[in-house]
């Protein structure tokens, strides 16, 4: 038997579904065509997997952590450093980073879309950033707030002190939608969704002075958003205004870090599209291999990564690849969009990566970092569906012809927490 001489993590983002009506009762896995994905299914072993743990939605970043092997309620920086550092800021010892959203706001306050429709572009984006940090927002306190736009309605805040008085990112969220578990993000439904007081969460001046500071930042940057040319653009064109912030998941970067090749005694690539992708692959110590957000050719830009992860495994005995695709339609509720978008990643990135590999020597794990039901709307803390196979996994039991979240529950390899899978992967026989 060929000895296994590389593997690779496919995390299809938002992948996890419950029963759809619009699709007769089924999933948009189970509904969707995937011959690639069903082939591998029925030479492999199926299972579920708790992306961090039953109980917590947990965010992207978190769920990622975890399928790498890291405990994201006690390692995570937090994901505002994360998509900090993959934006390229350069984060000091004093500072402390959030994630960003713009948002849509009615005359209360009222959150009424937390993306801005999806219809905000980064050009947009970073005219109110940079005009965000011009305004000087808490220099009275001491501390300077700078706003870098990433994609779309995406964004970070970053609070470095100008003088003596630190800073702490032990602090709660503003956005509605998220919450603090320890040290890692949980994806909730708010009752009321305004922007939210920012609290300590832990002891000392430190953290206290940081709240105030982000609560101003969400009561002075609200003025000037409202009155920002963008949005009287888009006003005028029709569209969602952003006219709010909402902020997340503060922390500073850490002094040390342990790298993936530390950990799990093997080097390793990321073939990453957005920040917080290319902040973990930067903290982990991956080797970045960035391709950028999809554009319009979703077919060819499926093609590419897989090109791309072909080439990584010619010499990175570790390849992991974060696929977005299944996670919008999942939070529009789009459940025939969720099936759709999940046949074209069998289609375009399954079906090139597989031809002519030898699975005998490479070892594949299929899987997502989360579940986004779209009759929910949201993240949810649903197991995902897990598929292993090639290199010496072989099927045990009845053969799956199917992958989908029912074969995976009865699946040989049973259930496991997200960051027991490297260790799985680099077992010589994956078992749960």
């Amino acid at each position: 038997m060929a000895t296994i001489r590389s593997r690779v993590l496919i995390v299809l983002d938002g992948l996890g579904d419950l029963p759809h009506p619009a699709l007769a009762g089924k999933t948009p896995l189970e509904a969707a065509h995937t011959p690639h994905l069903d082939r591998l299914a029925s030479l492999g072993r199926l299972g579920t997997l708790e992306p961090v743990r039953r109980g917590v939605a947990p965010e992207s970043d978190a769920g990622v952590l975890s399928l790498l092997g890291y405990d994201p309620e006690r390692e995570s920086p937090g994901r505002g450093v994360l998509e900090a550092l993959g934006a390229g800021v350069k984060l000091g010892p004093k500072d402390v980073a959030l994630r960003l959203n713009f948002a849509t706001a009615d005359a209360s306050g009222r959150i009424v879309d937390q993306r801005v429709g999806r219809g905000l572009s980064t050009a947009e984006s970073d005219g109110l950033a940079r005009s965000l940090t011009e305004a000087d927002l808490v220099g009275d306190m001491g501390i300077e707030a700078r706003f870098l736009a990433t994609v779309g309605h995406r964004g970070v805040v970053c609070l470095s002190p100008r003088e003596d008085g630190a800073l702490s990112g032990e602090v709660s969220n503003s956005d509605p939608y998220y919450e603090r578990v320890g040290r890692a993000g949980h994806a909730v439904k708010p009752e009321r969704a305004y922007p939210r007081e920012i609290r300590p969460v832990g002891s000392g001046p430190e953290a206290a002075r940081t709240a105030d500071a982000l609560n101003r930042i969400t009561a002075r940057s609200a003025d000037l958003l409202e009155s920002h040319s963008t949005n009287a653009q888009r006003a005028s064109a029709g569209k969602l205004v952003a006219n709010r912030i909402l902020m997340r998941d503060a922390g500073g970067v850490p002094s040390s870090f342990p790298t993936f090749q530390s950990r799990h005694h093997l080097a390793g690539a990321a073939v990453t599209e957005m920040p917080v992708e290319r902040g973990i692959a930067g903290l982990l110590g991956l080797r970045d291999i960035f391709v950028g957000p999809m554009g319009t050719d979703v077919a060819g830009g499926l093609r590419h990564r897989a090109e791309v992860v072909r080439k990584a495994l010619l010499h990175d005995p570790f390849v992991y690849v974060h696929l977005k695709g299944p996670d919008e339609p999942g939070h529009d509720g789009d459940a025939p969009r969720k099936r759709d978008v999940v046949e074209r990643l069998d289609q375009y990135f399954m079906g090139p990566f597989l031809e002519g590999l030898n699975l005998d020597e490479v070892l594949i794990a299929v899987t997502a970092d989360h579940s986004t039901p779209c009759i929910l709307k949201g993240h949810s803390d649903d197991p995902v569906p897990l598929l292993v196979a090639g290199g010496t996994v072989r099927p045990t039991g009845a053969i799956a012809h199917k992958f989908s979240e029912g074969t995976a529950r009865a699946g040989s390899l049973g259930e496991i927490l997200g960051r027991d899978l490297v260790p799985m992967m680099l077992a010589d026989a994956p078992s749960a």
